[in-house]
């Protein structure tokens, strides 16, 4: 049995076409819990985490994946963040009449762009990459991004509603046309039937049979994607070390209160003047 938030990759052995299915369900409950965005906004950081979660999934090699969408339209900013372990959190930043404008993602985000930072180790500092935005979908401008940065065609298929968000992801591989050269045309045709409600409801297993009934497809074991992101006072009071006591305490003086938030984990810390002293005299902070 799949975990409840899951990627599941596969191949279509006799293609040379390998894809992944990915469905969050419980993770993508979290990341909207305590927010209250615009139907039109929700959708879109829904079909973003899926597709982030196919990503990470099929990185070379193991890294932390960060990917933001900013722009200057009523939807200024759509932020995943995906640990190498599928640790997965989101945050979007919206105005209340995001739903009145449409759902053309160019017209929600204006004039903007995908930014992907990627931490590995070895690395010293994050790799990072900017696209323009192009299409008028999420899917759009990732499978723009993908066939850029892979160098191969691929298509993504998203769907996302309160309950949980989904995505179907194809990459078409180097050998693909030696192997059948009408074969990419065909599956792509064949995953073009997808309704939203087979990917948001249908086993890995059931949708490619139902896609590819007739293909050789070899499924491999799913992986959890989660969404652990606790409390970590400890890295804001270093955060707060690093800024300067004067600069806290002048901020604190003219408040009397510092309060932070973390937007993508949710997460809101307050300080007082005795957590003042106490992080600057580095005793520990309770």
């Amino acid at each position: 049995m799949n975990p409840v938030s899951f990627v599941q990759r596969f191949l279509l052995e006799n293609l040379d076409i390998r894809g992944s299915v990915v469905r969050l369900a419980d993770v993508w409950q979290a990341l909207l819990h305590n927010r209250a965005y615009p139907g039109v906004v929700a959708r879109l950081l829904g079909e973003m985490a899926a597709v982030s979660a196919v990503i990470a999934g099929n990185l070379k090699q193991p890294g932390r994946l960060t990917f933001q969408i900013q722009g200057r339209g009523p939807v200024s900013l759509l932020a995943v963040d995906c640990t190498e372990s599928l640790n997965l959190r989101g945050y979007a930043r919206a105005e209340p009449e995001a739903d009145s404008v449409g759902a053309d993602l160019l017209s929600l985000v204006g004039d903007g762009r995908l930014q992907l930072s990627l931490e590995t180790a070895g690395l010293a500092q994050p790799y990072q990459s900017f696209v323009p935005l192009a299409g008028v979908s999420i899917a759009d401008v990732f499978t723009r991004y993908l066939e850029q940065s892979e160098q191969q065609p691929a298509g993504l298929w998203l769907a996302c509603n309160e309950t949980a968000s989904a995505a179907l992801f194809l990459q078409k591989l180097p050998g693909a046309d030696a192997r059948d050269a009408d074969g990419w045309t065909r599956i792509t045709t064949l995953a073009d039937t997808v309704k939203p409600g087979e990917l948001l409801v249908l086993t890995p297993a059931a949708l490619l049979h139902r896609l590819f009934a007739e293909e050789d497809v070899r499924l491999y074991a799913a992986r959890a994607v989660t969404h652990h992101w606790p409390p970590e006072p400890e890295k804001v009071a270093a955060v707060l070390r690093a800024v300067g006591e004067k600069e806290i305490r002048a901020v604190l003086a003219e408040s009397g209160e510092l309060v932070i938030r973390d937007e993508l984990s949710d997460h809101t810390y307050r300080f007082g003047s005795k957590d003042i002293d106490a992080i600057f005299q580095l005793r520990t902070l309770h």
